[in-house]
């Protein structure tokens, strides 16, 4: 694609970055044929051909966003299905990303949609705010037929039937390996997950150590910055992002790590950027370290030999995140991880498409995310699952809000595989009168 940047837009790094990114293109397409929004939606604008032209004309005037721009890139999941597709190899989440930065510092939303931001990045990011909200929204949810913003009975229908106590686990410390030890790791805990479901960090530790493995968690270290950074509120998702180099590069530097363990595959990607982020930052080096050795704990296991067999007879459909599949390019580590524990894994149809999650998408976009939520359930469904595995906790959330199927992370079942507590999600189902009995460990 041809481009008419100024030089003097070409000193901003951002733009030179995104210059790039737009010369790659050679308008080919490909990208609408996986792109979950245009499948939906239909409209040439909401695919990423059509994104990539409203952001190229908007960054090269250098006016400042206009509301059908603005439609458009924030109907996009950042699902990052073009980017596996496109056979340019154009890099679209650091475009998206730095045009919504510049939305951020050129538009003015409406005052709704301005406070609405505002909360979520306010609470999200934060484990005991988000906490009280969801034991809010637990006592709102009654009510959710009298909000006149389908957002806002979006961001009601969100708090689980059950909030779970915290976890001690999360608390900075060190969990020694059992037996000789192999790798020493940082576990990022997180910070939604530790509120909405704290069995993954748990289930985590334990098979990690048990496959002698030294887990810390660090202290300082929390929310990854992703959610705010997928708003464009680039000065907090930067200062989050910033403590947790600064955590881990003390770890580096003392008894050392061998990889910074993330559960969460939307961090995961995220972190994995944390070099390109901080590129002209002054923690531009301890930025790039962290980002070297930052790992999906999918990753991890495999690195581990993890024991065959072991795992009850059950069934069960893998749904592939976003962040994952596509934003990480982790495709059948998981899988394979799953069946050489002994389980009977399935995949339902169009796994690329994404559930409608998205970090926040399913709050700020809740119309296009149940249709894309409607359309993955149905196909997972088909599967005839016993149980229904992902790792990351957004798809869960999103997933499980539409299927009696139990909704699992990837490293609960293989914990309990090798020798861990039954995931509490099959333990509830088992005890659902209506429900088919979970078979147990052999």
């Amino acid at each position: 694609m041809q481009t008419h940047f100024t030089e003097a837009q070409l000193k901003d790094p951002a733009t030179a970055r995104s210059n790039e990114v737009l010369r790659a293109c050679v308008h080919c397409g490909f990208c609408t044929a996986t792109c979950p929004t245009y499948a939906v939606l239909g409209d040439e604008l909401d695919s990423p051909r059509g994104r990539i032209y409203l952001i190229k004309d908007m960054l090269e005037s250098g006016r400042p966003a206009d509301a059908r721009t603005v439609k458009h890139i924030d109907r996009c999941l950042s699902c990052l299905a073009c980017m596996t597709t496109c056979p340019s190899g154009v890099h679209y989440m650091h475009l998206v990303d730095h045009a919504r930065e510049y939305i951020e510092q050129t538009y003015r939303r409406p005052l709704s949609d301005r406070m609405l931001r505002w909360v979520l990045a306010k609470v999200l990011p934060y484990p005991t705010r988000f906490r009280l909200a969801l034991l809010g929204a637990k006592i709102g949810r009654p009510f959710a037929f009298l909000m006149p913003d389908a957002r806002l009975k979006a961001m009601l229908a969100m708090a689980p039937k059950h909030i779970p106590p915290v976890s001690r686990n999360d608390d900075p410390q060190t969990f020694p390996a059992q037996g000789p030890r192999r790798m020493r790791v940082a576990l990022m805990t997180g910070c939604a997950q530790r509120a909405l479901n704290t069995d993954i960090n748990d289930a985590t530790i334990r098979l990690l150590t048990r496959l002698g493995v030294e887990v810390v968690v660090a202290e300082g270290a929390g929310c990854c910055g992703a959610l705010t950074h997928h708003m464009g509120k680039s000065a907090e998702s930067h200062a989050t992002a910033a403590r947790n180099i600064r955590a881990w590069w003390a770890e580096m530097q003392g008894d050392g790590l061998d990889a910074v363990v993330i559960n969460t595959s939307g961090c995961g990607t995220t972190v994995k950027d944390y070099g390109h982020m901080f590129r002209n930052h002054a923690l531009a080096e301890q930025a790039q370290a962290v980002s070297a050795i930052a790992m999906d704990v999918s990753e991890v296991l495999q690195k581990l030999d993890l024991p065959a067999g072991g795992a009850a007879p059950l069934k069960v459909a893998y749904h592939a995140a976003c962040s994952l599949q596509h934003g990480q390019q982790i495709k059948t580590a998981p899988k394979n991880l799953l069946k050489r524990a002994g389980f009977e894994v399935v995949e339902p149809r169009d796994a690329h498409l994404c559930c409608g999650s998205a970090g926040t998408y399913n709050l700020m976009q809740p119309e296009i995310s149940g249709q894309l939520k409607d359309r993955k359930v149905a196909t997972l469904e088909a599967t005839a699952p016993q149980v229904i595995a992902a790792g990351n906790i957004g798809c869960m959330m999103q997933i499980g809000s539409g299927t009696e199927v139990p909704v699992v992370h990837t490293v609960e079942l293989l914990d309990w595989a090798t020798g861990g507590p039954q995931p509490p999600a099959l333990r509830d189902e088992e005890q659902d009168a209506g429900a088919v009995a979970v078979p147990r460990l052999r």
